[in-house]
């Protein structure tokens, strides 16, 4: 059986990169955002702006992905921030799927940025692994116009770490032979899936480095952090079994949440930011053509007391419309008038299907808002999701796309 050949291609700062890629292709603007100090940020006049990508030059002075905006500019003052487009990156990354699909056999999204390709057995199309992935590498920049990282190895685990090594518009091998030399040295808080909490209970321990982390005794490690700890054990010891697979698993849910700028204390005002809300819930689902039959508002007030309410719908949607009418029906029936910090809305049972509940009187509204909404998300995709705003949100600082899609690529931290 041939040996596994795993790639991990990463793209370099992709929401910066696709950015730069619009403003010179699209909107024909003659400076590279990568060049000069930049970033891509939320809203800075909310609680949640944070940068969510920065260029080159703005990493040399200390912005780091993560940080308030607030903080960033403190370094770097003459900072330039974008507000994120979230339509156009998810097309970019389609675009990079569809190359990558060219090529390997098996390709598996990972996150909005990331992707795995199985491509054991192609030694003989593509001859040397490591000479293809430069090549690949180089045909992603021309084609498509930004840069990635690319690791090769022979399980999933070490091609991503292999893909995070030195930045950006790199080729980097980690195979089992070369963990010791090339991961072993790394701090612990560079493996996967270590987070904060976990990394402060292996320094008490005395493990600073994965060399350290993979060295340690199992038993030790479960001891303090339970099945986590053998999970990390596995992963500093470079171990993995878990397949690259072409078809994911249908997103059981969809939702976004917003943590407000000011409490809101009406319920116009509230109504509002749920409109937002549903507006990215409703573009999601129908980017993954999926539709939802639960829908549930969520809400935290002042004095940070949780409450939520949820309903089934009669029939399965992704029409923004439904969506928001079934959320306001149930925020009435939840909001007791104190004031709101947070406001969220959830929508579950997701599926591929759409299941219809016959309704002469319902059925040519719907027929004709499912029309509308595609039309609205092809522009958007196009033009940006500015291009096309509700007239209850012009001149109106509450943002028509409050967060835009989820922040696919986090690093978790399971303690």
């Amino acid at each position: 059986m041939a040996d596994k050949i795993i790639f991990h291609v990463d793209v370099n700062s992709a929401y910066l990169a696709w950015e730069a890629w619009y403003r010179i292709h699209i909107l024909h603007e003659t400076e590279d955002i990568r060049d000069i100090p930049s970033a891509i940020g939320g809203d800075e006049s909310m609680r949640h702006g944070v940068v969510l990508a920065k260029s080159t030059p703005a990493k040399k002075f200390g912005v780091q992905t993560g940080e308030p905006l607030a903080a960033a500019r403190r370094k770097c003052p003459n900072l330039v921030t974008f507000r994120p487009n979230f339509s156009l990156y998810v097309q970019k990354s389609k675009e990079l799927l569809d190359l990558l699909s060219g090529y390997a056999p098996t390709v598996e999204p990972f996150s909005i940025d990331e992707a795995f390709c199985d491509f054991t057995g192609t030694g003989s199309l593509y001859g040397d692994m490591e000479a293809f992935a430069h090549k690949l590498k180089d045909t992603i920049r021309e084609e498509l116009g930004f840069t990635v990282n690319i690791g090769i190895s022979s399980n999933k685990l070490l091609a991503k770490m292999a893909s995070d090594f030195e930045k950006p518009d790199r080729v980097h091998t980690l195979f089992p032979h070369e963990i010791p030399d090339k991961m072993w040295p790394l701090p612990v808080s560079d493996l996967l899936y270590v987070g904060r909490s976990s990394i402060k209970t292996l320094q008490n321990l005395g493990i600073f480095t994965i060399g350290d982390l993979a060295r340690t005794d199992v038993n030790i490690l479960k001891q303090h952090l339970k099945k986590h700890g053998e999970d990390i054990w596995k992963s500093a010891n470079g171990l993995d079994d878990t397949l690259v697979q072409r078809e994911q698993p249908v997103n059981k849910g969809y939702g976004n949440s917003i943590t407000l700028g000011a409490d809101v204390t009406d319920a116009d005002t509230a109504k509002m930011v749920l409109l937002s809300l549903c507006e990215t819930v409703g573009a999601r689902l129908r980017a993954d053509q999926a539709y939802i039959s639960v829908v549930s508002v969520s809400l935290v007030d002042a004095s940070f007391e949780h409450r939520s309410r949820q309903t089934t719908l009669d029939s399965s949607t992704n029409i923004t419309e439904k969506i928001y009418e079934t959320a306001c029906a149930l925020f009435s029936k939840l909001w007791q008038g104190e004031p709101i910090r947070l406001l969220g809305v959830q929508t579950s049972r997701a599926t591929q299907e759409n299941f219809q509940q016959y309704d002469m009187f319902d059925d040519a509204r719907s027929e004709k808002l499912s029309k509308l909404n595609s039309a609205i998300d092809e522009i958007r995709n196009r033009y940006g999701d500015s291009a096309v705003k509700r007239a209850r949100f012009i001149d109106n600082s509450q943002s028509h796309m409050s967060q835009g899609l989820s922040n696919a690529k986090r690093k978790r931290d399971r303690q």
